[in-house]
This record gives C-alpha cells, sequence and structure tokens, in this order.
C-alpha cells in the first residue's frame, strides 16, 4: 500500500498538477493539506474518476485537508479532540479496511506558529501537546496507525539547508523540535529516517529569493509511522521533480510504501 502526504497550497489551483501527480504514482491513499476550499467547492468528481473514495474537512480561504482513498473508508473524524473552541480545519482522521485488517491515518497541517512570542506560538504548542495525547491514545491498538501531513517542523539541523538563518523560526525553536522528539519518543518512527540519513533531503522550498533553484530547502512534510506500521515499511520516496512543475506547490509529495499482507 502507497500512503502520500502533499500540502498542494490550494487544491483548486493545483488541480492539473494533483491529477497528473496521481497517475503517475498511483498511491492508494493521500493526505492534502492547505487545500484552502470549503468541502462544498472541492473537486471531488474529477478524483473520484480516478478511483478515490473523497473526505474533505475544509475551510474558507485558509487551511482545510482531505483524505483521498482507494478503499472505502469505515469511519472519518474530523478535527482534533482537546480545545472545542479551535475550529481550524487542520486534523482529519480516517480508518480503512484492506486484505491484511485495518488501518488508521491521520491528515494534519499543524500550525506554522510565526512570529514566536505571540498567541500563534502558543497554539502551536498546545496544538502539539493535543497531538501528542491523541498518539498516546491510538497507540494503545495494536492496528497499524500513520500520521500524515505538513508538521511545520524542522526536526533536526540536518533537514535545512542553513541552520542558522532559521534558529529563531517557530520551525525549528527548541520547545518545536521538543515536542516533535516526544511523538518519536512515544514510540513513533520517523518513516525517512527510517531509510535514510542523508542530509539536504527537502519537502519545501519558499517561492523567494530563488530557494528552489539554490535547493534552499527545508523538510517539514513528514510520516509517523506506529510501531504496526513500521514493521511493515518497504520504502520512502519524496517526490522532489513536483516543484519544477510551472506553477507549482511549495511543498512536494512525500510517500511510504507498506507490506500489509
Amino acid at each position: 500500500m502507497r500512503i502520500a502526504t502533499w500540502n498542494v497550497n490550494s487544491v483548486r489551483q493545483r488541480l492539473d498538477h494533483l491529477q497528473t501527480w496521481l497517475k503517475e504514482t498511483s498511491p492508494d491513499i493521500v493526505c492534502l493539506q492547505e487545500i484552502k476550499c470549503v468541502d462544498e467547492a472541492f473537486p471531488r468528481e474529477p478524483l473520484e474518476a480516478l478511483g478515490y473514495n473523497v473526505v474533505t474537512h475544509g475551510q474558507k480561504t485558509f487551511n482545510g485537508v482531505a483524505l483521498l482513498s482507494r478503499y472505502r473508508f469505515d469511519e472519518t473524524t474530523p478535527r482534533l479532540a482537546g480545545d472545542p473552541e479551535d475550529l481550524h480545519a487542520r486534523f482529519l482522521e480516517g480508518v480503512v479496511s484492506h486484505s491484511g485488517g485495518s488501518l488508521r491515518i491521520a491528515c494534519l497541517y499543524l500550525p506554522n506558529g510565526n512570529p514566536p512570542n505571540t498567541d500563534k506560538y502558543s497554539y502551536k504548542l498546545n496544538w502539539m501537546n493535543r497531538l501528542l495525547n491523541y498518539s498516546k491514545e491510538q497507540l494503545k491498538s495494536e492496528t497499524p496507525f500513520v500520521l500524515a501531513g505538513d508538521f511545520n517542523v524542522i526536526p533536526t539541523p540536518d533537514d535545512v539547508h542553513n541552520p542558522v538563518a532559521w534558529q529563531g523560526d517557530a520551525l525549528f525553536l527548541p520547545q518545536t523540535r521538543e515536542r516533535f522528539r516526544a511523538l518519536l519518543n512515544l514510540g513513533l518512527t520517523d518513516a525517512f529516517r527510517a531509510v535514510s540519513d542523508q542530509p539536504n533531503q527537502y519537502t519545501f522550498w519558499d517561492y523567494q529569493a530563488g530557494a528552489w533553484q539554490k535547493n534552499n530547502g527545508i523538510r517539514i512534510d513528514h510520516l509517523l509511522l506506529s510501531p504496526q506500521a513500521a514493521d511493515r515499511l518497504v520504502d520512502v520516496g519524496i517526490d522532489r521533480h513536483v516543484r519544477g512543475w510551472e506553477k507549482a506547490s511549495d511543498h512536494v509529495p512525500v510517500w511510504i510504501d507498506l507490506d500489509l499482507k
């Protein structure tokens, strides 16, 4: 089973790119972030025509997440528990059944948090605490579990082109990285780092200052795996070439292959 995550940075603007990539890569399950539209405006028909079941948790202009799956969803749940007043569309969970059992996948768009020393950073840290609590509960189950999306976290200096330039950024602050490590310490595995220790492997390049052309990037899109999923990990890839397409998203897809037989 191939599972992918991609911050498309407006699904309606990148629909052609999304369709091209789906045909090229044929993932079984896709987590999309920053769809930037309400549920009713999501272009589900062309994606259903490609064989995907579509579930969305949208929001006008900002945020928004979606799940695409070649498997029917047994259940789906929007919003991350822990703050009933948080109405941002940043989280969508789905469960699918397959020949080997079932799989739980959570698609997330973690807050950016900039600028630090503001309510935006407090919101980010609180969101990460809620994610920790959610993950603790899911890890009690024997069902393979994948946490996928745009985490807006640079885990280590090896995941950024110029660590010094990012020292004061909310994505790279010690408190942010500590909470990401706390997720891993629960027993989750960073799928990419499970198969590669290479530095300079990025998933995001800013639109400014020729970042893409200079390979001045960061790795902030992650797939974290429960032990039951990590044991079935076969391969991981970053579809870097997608960033070079005309009017591309500033993120690229990241995918894993799991042997769930």
